[in-house]
């Protein structure tokens, strides 16, 4: 564009625009007049043979020829210049008169093959128009006639266009002939311009080239007009600013040198102090690595104590109460474990490395588990902890339950550190229920001191809490809330709360997970309790509410009543009821009047339970004394209450039909280059499916799917020979399994791999540990079959109990037999296979680590992370896992000489305690 010269701008924005405007336009009213004139033709002709046709109907009806010839003579002398010819035709296609003697009828007629119109038609023959319009006779006698056979002719008219195209084409010729002299005008002006403009902006233009070469002293000079004299002048006064500011900028350019050589003389020793500095820095991140290493070390060594001597206490005789304490003791240090877990990974969670599991689980068993560890710290302080739960949603889940349970254990333990008296009320809903997949809420309510305005403001910030005399009353890290919200917002979820000084808090978190189409827990048994009358005693509120739900939904009949008169009136007032469930404090002033309650109670209605708030198994051994059927603890929920109400349910758990476990009739292929995990996997397939096929590697799988076609097929990623993405591609494309669903499964789960893998052409993703109920839930999902039969399975009742307890620090059975599908001798092979290779696998990791071989680290590292995930090794498989997550995010080995530190403890500690568990494992199993 630079290259067109002044002169060609102005034709171009001149002559060519005004020729095109004007050709437009000509063109536009051109086309305007000859469509008119077409129009007007058409209406003529129309106006003419429409009325003869009218006109004409009695005549051809008598056949009255001279009426006829003096119709159509008439019409075609009045519109001579137009008409050529005017012609009455019969129903038999034959003239009955025709208004020229010369005329051609025969171009007039229809063709043989062709009907009389329904309307007036027009074709066009040359220089002539043919109009032919019906003759109808409107009144015939026989109404039943349809148009067809009413027709009795035809008109047709011969119409001359030679005068209408000459009008037509002499307008056009007008119009292009305005459009001609329109344009040489504006040429005139045109150049008339560029005569006036271009000579004096070509001697400015060579001026200013003088100027940019460097001759500043050059000048425009003559006289102009108008703006062209403007711009001389401040051409010249360019000229006259650029040699001021060139000499100018010739001076500030020598004191800027000098500047410069001392500015770079301080960079240069800034950059030794900092350099200096990161080097210590450095030091104090890989200090702060090994203490995270140690502290990690030192906070898991007394609560694995913990865990392991509450195993061996649980393998002695115990009571029913006592096994129930200790098995929450162990699920409470295991949560603790878990919590402190996270607390030392804060910074991989701050890092966005967190990752969230998609597993089955029961969402009401979740809850009641988070609240089980949570109940005696709210019963020691003496307050109400109460559970609702919308009777309506679904219990069956998928997504991370450790997550939703971590979330809630630290709002209610908030709740309860910061409320001394009142109560603590959870309600769980639904903020949508879609077709498959569901945004819950979770809101605890509490008593507490509340917050201001300027608490709440900095409630979300890390290793902070309220203000720091709240840290120093209640203690605590301040990083629970902050956790809490980035695993909510993990979950596609949030955190939030309302609160006011004094008068307590409400905090509520939201997530989001699948519905899963198969029940996981056990249904309650409560068909016995349907039509039941029951006598409900609950002074609070929110429990009185939230546990009536649960009965009424049992079909029961529920009096609840909230004062003791109220209750002492329905007793007396009322002929029968099958049971009382009592609620009452139970502190030492109040305990004796409950017993003289229960004791009144009991003469009138002898299934009586009791709920309070306590976990004590002695004084609760002495309220069942007193004469209560059952002792509750608090909160209720429906486990609980329907086991207390229906003391026989595991007898008629048994006489209920068994659903059938049989396998589902299909093919399935698995594919992974360990052999201690190909053999799990195809054992818990073998459970599920008929057949099941195995492969070493991506190219085994695709020789396997050339010659067999499977329902399902699950592939591991990372393999030799043939990755798994590569083998899916050319399964995909070169084998009959085209539209087999795959399953990609791996050890490994960073952030954003799912996507990636699913973009891939993946159907799904599973991550090692592979969970038995998400497996099945995959087959369901993509082989479209019923596979809720082996929910039904003989899980863990064929076991001996005591297989659960061979557990140490470093090696945990019961996951070790969850794993394996529950099944002993195939959890012993794998834990056998593991312990085997590790001092093999440590040899070659610390040759890596000699060589600084990262690539070969990575191989290594990783096929152990898919080992531990098949056996009960958590320590061991955590360290493992964490090490894989940070070669894969670019750290070198250098960075991780603590984490390593620490896998090589754990390898140590798991060879040293093997011999002792197999041991016992092998004394039981055979």
């Amino acid at each position: 564009m630079h290259k067109i010269s002044l002169k060609d701008w102005v034709v171009l924005l001149t002559i060519i625009p005004t020729t095109l405007i004007g050709i437009s336009i000509a063109s536009y009213f051109s086309y305007s007049r000859y469509i008119e004139l077409n129009d007007y033709l058409s209406l003529r002709a129309q106006s003419i043979i429409e009325p003869i046709a009218i006109s004409s109907v009695d005549a051809l009806k008598n056949k009255e020829r001279f009426k006829l010839r003096q119709l159509i003579g008439l019409a075609h002398k009045n519109h001579s210049g137009l008409v050529k010819n005017i012609a009455v035709l019969a129903k038999d296609n034959q003239v009955v008169v025709s208004s020229s003697l010369r005329g051609d009828t025969n171009l007039m007629r229809l063709s043989p093959t062709e009907i009389i119109p329904n309307e007036t038609t027009a074709i066009d023959i040359d220089d002539f128009l043919i109009y032919r319009t019906p003759i109808i006779d409107e009144g015939a006698s026989d109404s039943f006639l349809n148009v067809d056979e009413r027709k009795i002719g035809y008109i047709a008219i011969q119409i001359d266009k030679s005068k209408i195209r000459f009008n037509q084409q002499s307008q056009i010729l007008i119009a292009f002939a305005i459009v001609v002299f329109g344009a040489l005008i504006s040429a005139i002006f045109a150049f008339k311009l560029i005569s006036n403009v271009t000579r004096p902006v070509s001697s400015m233009v060579h001026a200013v080239d003088r100027i940019r070469e460097g001759k500043l002293e050059s000048r425009v000079s003559g006289m102009l007009i108008g703006e062209l004299n403007f711009l001389k002048n401040g051409i010249n006064a360019m000229a006259q600013s650029l040699g001021d500011y060139h000499d100018e900028m010739q001076r500030s350019v020598d004191q800027a040198t000098v500047d410069l050589r001392e500015s770079l003389e301080q960079f240069e020793i800034q950059n030794v102090e900092l350099d200096i500095a990161k080097r210590k820095a450095q030091d104090a991140n890989k200090v702060k690595s090994e203490f995270l290493a140690n502290m990690s070390h030192e906070l898991r060594t007394p609560l694995n104590g913990v865990i392991g001597f509450t195993r061996q206490v649980l393998k002695t005789p115990l009571t029913e109460t006592q096994r129930d304490y200790l098995q929450t003791i162990e699920r409470s240090a295991n949560n603790l474990l878990a919590i402190i877990n996270d607390i030392l990974d804060f910074s991989k969670l701050d890092a966005g490395k967190m990752v969230i599991e998609s597993i089955p689980f029961a969402l009401r068993e979740t809850i009641e588990e988070a609240l089980t560890l949570l109940a005696p710290s709210a019963h020691k302080k003496n307050i109400e902890l109460s559970l609702r739960i919308n009777q309506q949603l679904p219990d069956s889940l998928i997504g991370d339950a450790m997550r939703v349970k971590q979330i809630m254990i630290n709002l209610v333990n908030n709740a309860i550190k910061f409320t001394d008296k009142g109560s603590i009320c959870i309600d769980i809903d639904s903020i949508t229920i879609e077709e498959n997949r569901a945004v819950l809420k979770i809101t605890v309510t509490d008593t507490g001191i509340g917050m201001n305005l300027n608490q709440q403001k900095t409630i979300f910030d890390a290793f902070g809490q309220a203000d720091k005399s709240v840290t120093r009353l209640y203690g605590g890290t301040g990083l629970g809330l902050v956790i809490s919200q980035r695993l909510s917002r993990e979950m596609n979820g949030d955190v939030g709360f309302v609160s006011e000084e004094n008068r307590g808090s409400t905090f509520w978190f939201s997530f989001s997970c699948e519905l899963n189409p198969m029940p996981i827990s056990s249904p309650i048994l409560h068909s016995e309790l349907a039509g039941k009358r029951i006598l409900y005693f609950e002074p609070h509120t929110h429990g009185r509410i939230a546990t009536s739900e649960i009965m009424a939904s049992w079909d029961m009949q529920v009096m609840p009543v909230d004062r003791l008169d109220e209750l002492t009136t329905a007793i007396e007032q009322s002929d029968f009821y099958d049971y009382a469930l009592i609620s009452h404090p139970v502190t030492p002033d109040a305990l004796n009047d409950l017993k003289n309650l229960i004791t009144y109670v009991k003469a009138k209605i002898p299934n009586l339970h009791l709920a309070i708030n306590s976990n004590s198994p002695n004084l609760q051994e002495a309220l069942v004394a007193a004469g209560a059927r059952s002792c509750l603890s608090k909160p209720l929920t429906p486990e609980r209450l329907s086991r207390a109400l229906i003391p026989n349910q595991e007898m008629l758990a048994e006489k209920l039909p068994i659903i059938s476990n049989k396998k589902a009739p299909l093919k399935v292929l698995a594919v992974d280059d360990n052999e201690a995990n190909l053999k799990l996997i195809k054992a818990l397939l073998t459970e599920q499916v008929t057949e099941v096929i195995t492969a070493k590697n991506g190219k085994e799988a695709v020789e396997c799917c050339e010659n067999e076609k499977y329902a399902l097929i699950f592939m591991d990623i990372q393999m030799p020979v043939m990755d798994g993405v590569t083998a899916l591609k050319t399964i995909k494309s070169q084998t009959f399994n085209d539209e087999t669903p795959i399953i990609a499964v791996t050890a490994h789960a960073l952030s954003g791999e799912k996507e990636k893998l699913i973009e891939e052409g993946f159907s799904s993703y599973m991550t090692k540990p592979i969970d038995e109920s998400m497996l099945r839930h995959t087959i369901y999902e993509y082989c479209d079959i019923d596979l809720l039969s082996s929910s039904n399975k003989e899980f863990l009742s064929e076991l001996d109990e005591s297989l659960f307890n061979f557990s140490t620090e470093e090696i945990d059975w019961s996951i070790a037999l969850t794993r394996a599908g529950n099944k002993a001798n195939l959890a012993k092979d794998l834990l056998s296979g593991l312990v085997n290779s590790l001092p093999e696998t440590k040899l070659h990791i610390l040759d890596a680590l000699t060589s600084q071989d990262i690539e070969q680290a990575k191989i290594l590292i990783h096929k152990l992370n898919g080992a531990c995930c098949y056996t009960g090794v958590p320590l061991l498989g955590k360290i493992t896992h964490q090490i894989e997550t940070d070669l894969k995010q670019g750290k070198s080995l250098d960075d991780l000489e603590p984490e390593f530190f620490e896998f090589f403890e754990h390898i140590d500690n798991i060879v040293e305690q093997t011999p002792e568990v197999m041991k016992e494992i092998n004394e039981v199993v055979h």
